[in-house]
């Protein structure tokens, strides 16, 4: 984490595979959410631009209907020392529901509910659905998202970041 970062990515906690590399987001999780920010795997994972800091640090471990949800003694023991640190903070992703209910507690309702009142948050925080294949059927549920939601995120990114999106 880079104290220069402008964008902070709000997550759960590492899968199993991100788990095993070391690095966040190296799944198609990683490549989907790239894709909605318009944003290269460099410019992702340069620290000056983009903090990633994860509701969990470790990974929790398989439940019964996928991996189990963050530590929560992770954030509470992390987050205070962290964040304090991201001065030049212009936009923050909240990724998942764990991230929500961290970053936006007043926040309530469904998923698509929370996601679909994204102005309200505007232009400094955007709450987003986990960007995980088992989403697919949400995306599909949601089609506004992609067409309405992404296309304002990506030009976003590229003014906080200062230059065009990637294709």
């Amino acid at each position: 984490m880079d104290s220069r970062a402008r964008i902070l990515i709000a997550a759960q906690a590492p899968g199993r595979r991100v788990h095993e590399t070391g690095l966040p987001f190296n799944d198609a999780s990683g490549d989907r959410l790239r894709a909605w920010l318009g944003i290269s795997r460099e410019v992702f994972y340069d620290a000056r631009r983009v903090a990633i800091v994860p509701m969990g640090f470790c990974y929790p471990g398989t439940g019964a209907s996928g991996d189990l949800p963050p530590r929560p003694e992770c954030a509470r023991a992390w987050h205070g020392e962290l964040l304090p640190h991201l001065q030049h903070l212009q936009l923050t992703l909240i990724i998942g529901q764990y991230a929500r209910a961290y970053h936006l507690p007043a926040e309530t309702g469904t998923l698509a509910e929370v996601v679909h009142a994204w102005r309200e948050n505007w232009p400094h925080r955007m709450p987003l659905p986990h960007p995980s294949p088992r989403n697919n059927l949400w995306l599909k549920r949601n089609p506004w998202f992609e067409e309405e939601l992404i296309p304002v995120l990506q030009a976003r990114v590229a003014e906080v970041l200062g230059h065009a999106p990637s294709t």
